[in-house]
């Protein structure tokens, strides 16, 4: 009787141990208790499509299991944060910095040439200021047109599809975020003030 009965807490004792649940709602949880007071699980599989489904996921832990998933989750965020920029984001970081300087450089050189001109050619002979003068008024009126231009040129940058890239606080800032933010604008206003030169062309310098 005394074997028997042993036998029989051994099978009731492996039952406990070996309580296998599981349950088909995209979520297949394996549930092996190692005493009748604690549980350990571990997910095989997890498809979340809505937060119905993470609300599914998370009703399974306990809320000391939901605080060190919680945990996790925000330093694989912070992580992520953190990652270098790649090929593909530094591409869209260049475009997006540098194209809106090249209007802003076409429109700078464009309305100081024409303004420097009209100001050296109508107005220096009445008032007799030299031509050094005269391109330093023409450069004040093309930087306080560009305060009301700026507005329109990045307008029509973003209907070219030309979108910030989908980067964080600290890639933004990181080294390496800031020396592409620089050059791309270096090389946007190079490029669209040699551009902006072009009146030059009209001019009769006889």
């Amino acid at each position: 009787m005394t074997i028997l009965f042993n036998y029989r807490l051994f099978e009731i004792s492996r039952y406990k141990v070996h309580n296998f649940i599981r349950r088909t709602t995209n979520l297949n949880v394996y549930n092996s208790r190692n005493s009748t007071t604690a549980a350990s699980r571990s997910i095989e599989t997890v498809i979340l499509r809505n937060e119905q489904d993470a609300k599914k996921v998370i009703y399974h832990f306990s809320p000391e299991e939901r605080n060190l998933l919680l945990k996790v989750l925000q330093k694989d965020i912070i992580n992520d944060d953190n990652k270098a920029i790649s090929k593909n984001e530094a591409k869209k970081l260049f475009l997006f910095n540098a194209i809106p300087f090249v209007g802003f450089g076409i429109l700078d050189n464009m309305i100081m040439i024409i303004a420097g001109e009209y100001i050296d050619q109508q107005i220096g002979t009445i008032f007799t200021i030299s031509t050094m003068a005269a391109a330093a008024l023409g450069n004040t009126i093309s930087d306080v047109s560009g305060v009301g231009l700026a507005h329109y040129v990045e307008m029509i940058v973003g209907k070219f599809g030309i979108n910030h890239p989908d980067l964080s606080a600290d890639q933004l800032n990181s080294k390496k975020g800031r020396l592409i933010s620089n050059i791309a604008r270096a090389f946007g206003l190079v490029v669209g003030c040699t551009i902006g030169m072009f009146p030059l062309l009209f001019f009769n310098n006889k």
